[in-house]
């Protein structure tokens, strides 16, 4: 089932689920790098694939048609549909087998603004709050995260 974002902030359902999901976010960010590694070691529905969104292949796929690109993250599918800031935090939960069913919770009438104000005030200090941690240590597909 593919989980949209309605223009009333809602998840909406359509009958077929994207086959994959690539997610861009912000390889400086060692927050972003974080939920990066977090996503990648998490049982998903469909395959997560991931793009810094400063490389050159980011750029040439998507600098042209994602204005938000480098300031948001954003989740596309396989399909060509675009998820940007909030809808595309819940987006990466609906694919993941243990939080999926908090990506329809979080979307619902009575907690999506609270979804989507936490999310944009927690992007908006993320530089603040990355100062407080370092650079995880990983070895091969283990990582382990430290906080300073």
């Amino acid at each position: 089932m593919l989980v949209s974002m309605t223009t009333e902030g809602r998840v909406a359902s359509a009958a077929k689920s994207p086959g994959g999901l690539l997610v861009l976010y912000d390889a400086d960010c060692p927050i972003c790098v974080r939920c990066r590694h977090w996503l990648e070691s998490q049982p998903t529905h469909v395959p997560l694939t991931f793009l810094a969104t400063d490389s050159a292949e980011a750029v040439d796929r998507f600098g042209a048609h994602l204005p938000w690109l480098g300031e948001e993250l954003v989740v596309v599918s396989d399909r060509g549909e675009a998820w940007i800031g909030p809808a595309a935090f819940l987006m990466a939960l609906w694919a993941t087998v243990e939080y999926r069913l908090w990506s329809y919770r979080l979307s619902g009438p009575s907690l999506a603004p609270l979804a989507g104000r936490f999310f944009e005030q927690f992007s908006k200090r993320r530089g603040d709050l990355a100062r407080f941690m370092r650079e995880p240590t990983c070895t091969s597909d283990n990582c382990r995260h430290v906080y300073g």
